[in-house]
């Protein structure tokens, strides 16, 4: 039976959209396209995931992949690429709705430093029964190792858990732990009636 709800927090609660930042700070494609790759795409996003770096420590090694003449928009990005994070629709009416009905609810994200600034456009932390940031633990979503400690800390029976993620291999993830997992697709009235009504 399921008691507890866990959320992803990217796309899930808060919409990621890299693009947005690209287009609103770059002034060119090929500014674009560099920046994407080696700030968005590169090993320092992970790394801040992990917690090994800060979001603003992405900057210095980051920059030394781009060319000069881009480290102004480089540095726009690195500072206000969570412009993107903005609330998913729907998504805090169900989150309402199922802790109304009593169940526990709870996010578990790969996120940087910044997560604890940015993801009060959501809601206050508080507002969920437990919080879980990748950044703290300096463990990602898909080992199973922060599964197992996110059930460790909370008190959590694996079996008495949901957990919503729009990336296929952290549902894995958290199916090699004894989490059900479901691929989240921007439909949360599915969720509710398909799985909840259970």
């Amino acid at each position: 039976m399921i008691k507890n709800i866990i959320f992803d927090m990217g796309n899930v609660l808060l919409s990621y959209n890299p693009q947005i930042p690209l287009d609103l700070y770059c002034r060119s494609q090929e500014a674009k396209d560099i920046i994407r790759r080696e700030l968005f795409e590169g090993p320092e996003w992970v790394q801040g995931d992990y917690g090994y770096i800060s979001n603003l420590g992405r900057y210095e090694p980051v920059s030394r992949r781009v060319p000069a003449e881009f480290h102004s928009e480089l540095s726009a990005c690195v500072k206000g690429w969570d412009v993107c994070m903005t609330p998913v629709p729907g998504a805090l009416d169900f989150c309402k709705s199922v802790k109304n009905r009593g169940y526990k609810i709870y996010v578990l994200s790969n996120a940087d430093n910044s997560f604890h600034d940015y993801f009060t456009r959501f809601a206050e932390e508080s507002f969920f029964d437990g919080v879980m940031v990748s950044s703290d633990v300096h463990m990602i979503k898909p080992e199973l190792r922060i599964y197992e400690h996110f059930l460790r800390t909370f008190g959590l029976a694996a079996g008495e858990c949901l957990f919503l993620d729009d990336r296929e291999e952290n549902i894995a993830g958290a199916a090699a732990a004894g989490i059900r997992g479901y691929v989240f697709r921007n439909d949360y009235e599915k969720i509710e009636k398909c799985l909840l009504s259970k």
